[in-house]
């Protein structure tokens, strides 16, 4: 039986499996696909699978929260660049989008225009405004029923902070220890974990920068260190804020790619975030921290016993899209399945699902998608009608598109038809969004059928299905590759999902061969959907919930 902390709003009831399916999992151990699993549901494996289709569920209270690059998003002062003022003034937008959360990217001072290299951890960047703006927002999304949470980013720091200045410049800084630094001609390991040598030369010396060389990585091994980057957390815990983004969670001691998965790396990464929680909980015990560990589930798993929430579902993430792109079934539940096996193991129960389509460090879904609008509505309800809480980048929900380098998938949020307005932001020229006229809120909102439109549909259902919300998940075979259904539940509550991910009508059976029956048609993304004698007839492109 698994908890869940109340930031999900939604108290988790009693639940006996994690997932009306994973008897029968557990009964063909061994079993590689889900073709397998089905294949072997013969005889008693049979009434295995009937008995667990009519179980308790383990269920996954979620809300859907939406990513925020300050800097793109909406300017309430006249100077181009978005501000926490902007993000306020915007909420009624997120309102009625239907989404609970919101999550800052970095918002402290730092040098650069996306704030990764952090120089106050008390502060506001001045381009956003003050930390009264930040309490300002907090206070009204709170209002709205709408949680905050902000990109930590404390594996490293900018090489402007005073800290990293007086270490690298005083060798008796008592911030000397807080960073790796170490005589020029010492020998060290140079396989940097994401890539090239991370060792930095500075005089006579040389220091530890993983991902820049104006990064230098916290050393953690210091005390004086933890203790720091906890009472930041509960700083501002303290001004409103409801957790974190946690930034590169696993190269707090994962600097080198030969030792970055060794059990001892991966075993002090964990008490790290253990401690890091521990002292969190003491300023605000219900606080949602979510991690990037951008790696497999297996490596995953140990950062959520006692310590994160969520971490972000990578893996996950390739498979929407490959399957709205090429129009197949992603299999997507049978996975699932394992993964939150292992995870609630791990977590004790304790853990959330974080699914999303791409964020401010990959190329953009639209982008990925080749700019086919209907792929996208498949990969969105693909993504919002799964367990745990999914994330959506900014302008996701308006088609977005983006390419590397960075910069040009951090756009400005085209807010208006025409390109310009009060609040558009324009402190990069857009390369891929130049086309506001077809690609921008104001657009979108006029059009019913409009991507905007679709976003909207799709978290409106999750919000007023308890199943499809917080349910938990379980396959449902359709025989038809083009095809992906799934069940969600809760224990009062059962609906399946049908996705139709082609261009061309389908039909599927879903007669009660297990026992569950389908009698009627709950919502549908487009007209002509019928249901009949367990027959479903889907439009094109079209997802459907029957109960």
């Amino acid at each position: 039986m698994r908890t869940i902390r109340s930031y999900i709003g939604v108290k988790r009831r009693t639940a006996a499996v994690l997932g009306a399916g994973l008897l029968l999992l557990s009964a063909v151990a061994g079993c590689t696909s889900a073709s397998e699993v089905k294949e072997s549901a013969s005889g008693s494996d049979a009434s295995q699978q009937k008995a667990a289709s009519v179980a308790q569920v383990d269920e996954q209270p979620g809300t859907v929260y939406y990513e925020i690059f300050v800097r793109s998003f909406y300017d309430s002062n006249g100077d181009g660049i978005g501000d926490l003022n902007g993000v306020t003034e915007k909420l009624s937008y997120l309102k009625e989008l239907g989404v609970g959360g919101i999550w800052l990217m970095p918002v402290n001072p730092s040098p650069s225009y996306h704030g990764y290299d952090v120089t106050d951890y008390y502060g506001i960047n001045k381009d956003y405004g003050t930390l009264a703006d930040m309490k300002k927002l907090t206070d009204a999304a709170h209002k709205l029923g709408i949680k905050v949470i902000m990109d930590l980013v404390i594996n490293h720091t900018s090489s402007e902070h005073p800290w990293f200045k007086e270490a690298i410049a005083n060798q008796g800084s008592k911030y000397r220890n807080w960073y790796h630094i170490e005589a020029a001609e010492a020998e060290v390991p140079a396989d940097g974990a994401v890539g090239g040598n991370p060792w930095h030369t500075y005089g006579s010396v040389k220091f530890l920068a993983d991902f820049w060389e104006g990064m230098p990585d916290l050393n953690f091994d210091e005390p004086a260190v933890r203790s720091e980057m906890t009472k930041i957390g509960q700083y501002w815990l303290q001004q409103g804020v409801d957790g974190f983004r946690l930034d590169a969670a696993k190269h707090i001691y994962g600097d080198f790619a030969s030792t970055i998965n060794t059990d001892a790396v991966k075993a002090s990464n964990q008490k790290w975030w253990q401690e890091f929680r521990s002292g969190i909980s003491e300023a605000k015990k219900d606080a949602y921290l979510i991690g990037e560990v951008w790696d497999s589930s297996v490596i995953i798993a140990p950062y959520l016993d006692q310590a994160l929430d969520s971490a972000f579902n990578f893996d996950l993430a390739k498979k929407l899209l490959s399957g709205a792109d090429r129009e197949q079934n992603p299999d997507v539940s049978f996975s699932l399945s394992r993964i939150y096996d292992m995870y609630s193991k791990s977590s004790k129960g304790g853990f959330v699902d974080a699914p999303f389509l791409t964020n401010h460090d990959q190329n953009r879904t639209m982008s990925e998608l080749g700019g086919n609008v209907d792929h996208a509505k498949m990969a969105a309800a693909l993504l919002l009608t799964l367990p745990g809480n999914p994330f959506l980048y900014y302008g996701e929900e308006i088609g977005m598109k983006g390419m590397k380098p960075d910069e040009a998938i951090r756009e400005p949020l085209p807010w208006y038809a025409s390109g310009t307005g009060a609040g558009q932001t324009n402190w990069e020229t857009s390369r891929y969004n130049t086309t506001p006229a077809e690609v921008s809120v104001e657009a979108q909102e006029a059009d019913p059928n409009s991507l905007l439109s679709h976003y909207k549909k799709l978290i409106a259902w999750r919000n007023e299905l308890p199943a499809l919300r917080d349910g938990g998940i379980q396959d449902q075979s359709t025989d038809n590759p083009a095809v992906a259904a799934y069940v969600r539940a809760t224990s009062e509550e059962r609906v399946v999902v049908v996705h139709n991910l082609s261009g061309a009508e389908q039909t599927v059976d879903l007669s009660a061969s297990d026992g569950e029956a389908w009698k009627a048609i709950a919502r549908a993304s487009k007209d002509g959907a019928e249901l009949d004698d367990g027959k479903l007839t889907l439009p094109a492109y079209s997802t459907i919930i029957l109960q």
